[in-house]
């Protein structure tokens, strides 16, 4: 005799007139059920329950692995716009990559490799076609925040890179297990206002940094709040300033070309790499280090050496790293998940932040083995990447590509590069990241929100990034409906 839908989850039962409900599933069963209400409401896999075994898996691989979806179709007339890209975004990792190591007090080279292994994971589990992966100033100056109050670079530099290693671990740990549970909503507890404040905090904190290098002085604080870094500044190198001022002035032109000629983009893109190039050869040729112009010092060929033996997993630094893990990445999630979010709606495409999360986390577990940092999906390397026309992940493969050659036959040529050449490309990326108009925005539409941007501003500023983006999550979090 047929049941309705449903009965056979509790068998109805007539008696006096009533309805006794009290046949019930088994506990485990229930449990089960409960669960995947809880963390797959959406599951993706229920349409494969009719299919066959080897179809159900093929199917679940293929969510898992992106690339399997658009590999078979791939061919030469989308790999010549992804051979563009893939070697432009390349021009922008190099110089970027370096800067950005420095910036957290990790050898340069660390940078490089960061910039070479995460990208092909990403190819392989990322849902984007626009998202180029590298590292970010922001993530960069939280970790070492973080880890500088456990463990002094100065001190002992092999211990600090371990740590950063070890971090890099957790992040991709915690990223995955958010993308497999399906807790993607954890990531919006950080504010569209809450990311405006403190990426801008952050963008004046890390200009102010810089000042050592633009300006080539011997002593400067390493601490992330305004009246410290304002208070280290004793003197400067007019030689270096000098050169600063024309790279900064350079890069400027660069990006206003771009506004006004949409399709010289690769101008702009390049501009960084340019500034790395011609600042090594006039340091080389005039001997800058000799006269107030510092350089980046040796850099060894070679692949990535592989850390896992490197990993702390003991010891009372732990939680220190457990924590910088954690905090950079959730940031660094929100980061990549909303530039593929908002290049994806230009093209009318869609990404899974779930597979974003499982691709980010696969990147640095795999990248902490490898002796790579934090990476996730920059802004600004996805919006070159998407201006010179990539149509798939293939893009990020020509960088790693290209970053390969870089490892293994060029990378001794960038220890001319002056410092001032690195200062001066964050600067400018710095600045962009200081939005203005937004603030105004926020002021004019949601006093709230824009309440919520100042606190995680004035407190990266004024006192650690850490505070600043801690106290602006939990107001958040305090006035939910």
């Amino acid at each position: 005799m047929g049941t309705a839908s449903g009965d056979d989850d509790r068998h109805v039962m007539h008696h006096g007139g009533g309805v006794n409900l009290s046949a019930r599933r088994p506990f485990s069963e229930a449990l089960r059920s409960g669960l995947a209400e809880t963390f797959f409401p959406d599951d993706p896999f229920r349409g494969f329950g009719a299919l066959p075994p080897k179809a159900r898996a093929w199917g679940a691989l293929k969510y898992f692995v992106p690339a399997l979806e658009w590999v078979p179709q791939y061919g030469f007339d989308k790999f010549k716009f992804d051979l563009l890209a893939g070697i432009t975004i390349a021009s922008l990792a190099i110089p970027q990559g370096i800067s950005y190591a420095r910036l957290a007090n990790l050898p340069p080279i660390i940078g490089l490799y960061s910039s070479f292994v995460p990208p092909l994971l990403y190819a392989v589990f990322g849902s984007s076609n626009n998202l180029a992966v590298g590292t970010v100033a922001a993530a960069s100056l939280l970790l070492a925040s973080i880890i500088e109050d456990e463990v002094s670079p100065e001190d002992d530099p092999e211990l600090y890179l371990h740590l950063f290693y070890t971090a890099a671990f957790f992040t991709g740990i915690f990223q995955t297990a958010l993308g497999v549970f399906r807790l993607g909503l954890i990531v919006d507890f950080l504010s569209r206002s809450t990311i405006t404040g403190f990426m801008g905090g952050t963008a004046m904190i890390i200009i102010m940094q810089q000042l050592k290098g633009l300006l080539g002085m011997k002593h400067f604080t390493s601490k992330t709040d305004l009246i410290s870094v304002v208070g280290s500044i004793f003197k400067y190198r007019h030689e270096s300033a000098i050169l600063g001022v024309c790279f900064i002035l350079f890069l400027f032109s660069s990006k206003h070309l771009k506004k006004k000629m949409p399709h010289l983009f690769w101008v702009s893109a390049i501009a960084p790499f340019m500034v790395v190039v011609i600042g090594g050869v006039f340091d080389f040729l005039v001997h800058g280090d000799e006269h107030g112009i510092p350089i980046v010092g040796d850099l060894k060929k070679g692949i990535n050496p592989i850390s896992i033996s490197q990993l702390r997993f003991n010891g009372k630094h732990v939680g220190v790293v457990v924590k910088a893990g954690l905090l950079s990445g959730i940031l660094a999630l929100a980061e990549g998940i909303a530039v593929g979010r908002s290049l994806a709606m230009i093209k009318n495409e869609q990404i899974d932040g779930n597979k974003e999360m499982i691709a980010f986390g696969m990147m640095n577990i795999v990248g902490s083995f490898t002796s790579c940092y934090l990476t996730t999906g920059p802004f600004s390397k996805s919006a070159v990447n998407f201006d010179a026309g990539c149509k798939t992940p293939m893009s990020n493969v020509v960088m790693s590509v290209c970053i390969l050659l870089v490892l293994l036959f060029l990378a001794p040529l960038f220890k001319y590069t002056p410092l001032v050449a690195l200062s001066s490309i964050i600067v400018v990326a710095m600045i962009g990241l200081i939005k203005v108009k937004e603030f105004i925005r926020l002021y004019r539409v949601d006093k709230f929100d824009f309440c919520i941007c100042m606190v995680a501003f004035v407190g990266v500023v004024f006192f650690t990034m850490v505070i600043g983006l801690s106290a602006s999550v939990r107001i958040s979090c305090c006035f939910l409906p």
